[in-house]
């Protein structure tokens, strides 16, 4: 029901009641006057023909009568009675001139009527009917049922005395049936303008609800252009005088509040969701009734099932389904106790860790938030930062070693320079060794450079690049070396180009040293593949060779630097930190697989230039 058709029904249900109140009052009072008036008439008549009753009895003294007959004297009184013209023309005006009076009559003592209005009844007995004071003494709701029921005849008795004996009484007769004929077109009357009020009162209520609801609608359609996120027109100062106006500024105030706060929730949200599709841990953010509220995309892959089965359920309707990790999480949120990197078996196989941890707002419990991530990315994040930590720990240690051997190198070069100048004329084996010194020592001239050169920060000549150049070239550079160890090279490029955002010279160094590496690998000859591909926001550069492939116990030592597995056969140790370096300075990544005896993957991931402009966006926004 609307708020009209409240206000609407409670102004006609109190103007009704008014209504029905007054007219209860006015026909209970109407009535009430009737019959005290005919309870007035009756006396007033009573008291006449008591007066002229007694004005009629004639001296009996003078005449045969005997007065000390007492039956002699009320016969004799009886008859002057009946025939006394004044007397009967009383009674006769008495029930002609009034509309309630059904009769009247001078009764005896015993009940035998002396003279009635009707001839017919005198002389005889008259019919014993109810005081009219018992209709006067009920409630108007009585008084209606006997005014509207069968008909009744009520009378009101007075008593007439002569010589102050009690003669008889007179009586005056009111009939139901005309007191209902008279009452009724007052009743009626009453109830037409009780009608008339009523529907007034609804013309009014549907006015006052108008007037008083018509600024509601307005404010009605402000608040839903403000839920909207529409502009609001602003209120003008005039109107901002009275309480409608007031409100309309006020509400026109928090729409522009509630617009600026949706823009930003918006961008919130947007930035909150491409951040944690790209998440790889996966992330479920509870309420404080355990409802989830927030998901991840990674989590799909922890539980199994899409974010839509996840989202606004509970946490005993996501984990009641028996498994250990169901069983621990649902324990911890019982207990509410913080759950710390419980490690468990994914349903995909992986192994996976869970932690639990419960946020608190001033010691009151506003939620939780659930992490789940692989362990293996785990151990190999970790492995990464412990190599970049050994190469920083090795780098500032080589830039050390490196200045303090580049010094006498270079006093050695130049003593030697001048040795040969004073021996140009000695013997031609004395010449030769010493030419073997002094390339012997440019040669680890040239190894301390290097060695300075990878410790040194660069700056980069960053370009857009297609990678599938870079291969291109880095192929041809190999392609001597290759076909020295026997090893056919095969490149596996697509057709869609590869833009990358890359310093194109170290890139093409860091692709060069797996090349090397693996052509190096395979000392029976074989097989190297070059694969550039796209994976959804990274370009991916996959060097594949058949070599013997990485012992375990080597695989978390192969960044190091100075760390090789070639032993007498040259192996500097540089190579594959060098690679590594040049990755983390593009913002990317080095993986591989290796199975010993049957070869080695390496893969080199770097951003695409779509994806890396997408997060620029997203910071922006």
């Amino acid at each position: 029901m609307t708020r009209k058709l409240i206000i609407v029904a409670v102004i006609t249900t109190l103007f009704t009641a008014l209504v029905v109140m007054f007219s209860w009052v006015y026909l209970s009072q109407l009535l009430k006057q009737r019959l005290m008036w005919a309870d007035e008439t009756a006396s007033q008549l009573t008291n006449q023909l008591e007066y002229a009753a007694s004005k009629a009895v004639p001296d009996l003294t003078s005449t045969r009568i005997d007065t000390e007959n007492p039956k002699a004297m009320r016969a004799a009184v009886t008859g002057y009675f009946q025939t006394d013209t004044n007397l009967n023309e009383m009674l006769e005006s008495v029930v002609g001139n009034s509309a309630i009076i059904y009769d009247a009559a001078i009764v005896d003592p015993s009940g035998v009527a002396i003279l009635d209005s009707n001839d017919k009844l005198n002389g005889k007995p008259v019919p014993v009917r109810p005081s009219l004071s018992e209709f006067e003494s009920a409630g108007f709701r009585q008084q209606l049922r006997l005014l509207y029921g069968p008909a009744r005849v009520y009378e009101v008795a007075h008593q007439i005395e002569m010589d102050k004996q009690v003669f008889g009484s007179a009586r005056v007769s009111v009939d139901t049936v005309f007191l209902r004929a008279e009452l009724t077109p007052r009743l009626q009357q009453a109830a037409f303008f009780s009608v008339l009020a009523v529907f007034c009162s609804l013309l009014l209520a549907s006015v006052v609800s108008n007037v008083a609801l018509g600024p509601l609608k307005s404010i009605a359609r402000s608040l839903d252009s403000a839920s909207a996120g529409d502009p609001l027109p602003d209120a003008d100062e005039e109107s901002s005088s009275d309480e409608v106006g007031l409100v309309s500024l006020k509400i026109a105030n928090i729409g522009r509040q509630i617009r600026d706060t949706n823009q930003i929730f918006s961008a919130l949200k947007d930035n909150v969701e491409q951040v944690m599709a790209k998440l790889q841990d996966g992330l479920m953010l509870f309420t404080r009734d355990s409802r989830v509220v927030l998901v991840s995309a990674s989590a799909e892959k922890f539980l199994s099932r899409p974010r839509s089965e996840i989202l606004g359920r509970t946490a005993e309707e996501i984990f009641a389904d028996g498994t250990v990790l169901g069983t621990v999480v649902l324990a911890a949120f019982k207990k509410q106790k913080p759950l710390v990197q419980y490690e468990f078996d994914a349903s995909d196989g992986r192994r996976a860790q869970v932690s639990l941890d419960f946020i608190q707002e001033k010691g009151t419990p506003i939620g939780a938030l659930l992490t789940m991530r692989d362990v293996e990315s785990v151990r190999r994040i970790e492995n990464e930062i412990e190599i970049s930590r050994r190469l920083s720990s090795s780098g500032r240690v080589t830039r050390g070693v490196a200045h303090e051997v580049k010094n006498p190198i270079n006093a050695i070069v130049l003593h030697l320079q001048l040795l040969q100048n004073k021996l140009k004329q000695d013997d031609p084996d004395t010449r030769r060794h010493m030419d073997i010194i002094g390339s012997e020592i440019r040669r680890l001239d040239r190894v301390v450079q290097i060695l300075v050169d990878f410790t040194r920060p660069r700056d980069l000549r960053m370009e857009e690049v297609d990678l599938r150049k870079i291969l291109e070239e880095v192929t041809v550079l190999a392609a001597p070396d290759a076909a020295r160890h026997g090893v056919t090279l095969v490149k596996d490029l697509p057709a869609q180009p590869l833009i990358v955002r890359v310093d194109a010279d170290l890139m093409k160094q860091a692709i060069l040293n797996l090349v090397i590496n693996g052509v190096q690998a395979m000392a029976n000859g074989g097989t190297l593949t070059v694969v550039g591909l796209r994976n959804e926001d990274a370009v991916i550069a996959e060097v594949r060779d058949q070599g013997g492939g990485i012992p375990p116990e080597a695989q978390e030592k192969i960044f190091e630097l100075y760390y090789t597995t070639k032993g007498d056969q040259g192996g500097s140790g540089i190579g594959l930190a060098q690679t590594y370096q040049i990755m983390q300075w593009h913002y990317g990544s080095v993986e591989f697989d290796s199975i010993v005896g049957a070869g080695t993957t390496f893969r080199l991931l770097l951003p695409a230039v779509g994806a890396r402009a997408g997060r620029s966006a997203e910071v922006a926004v």
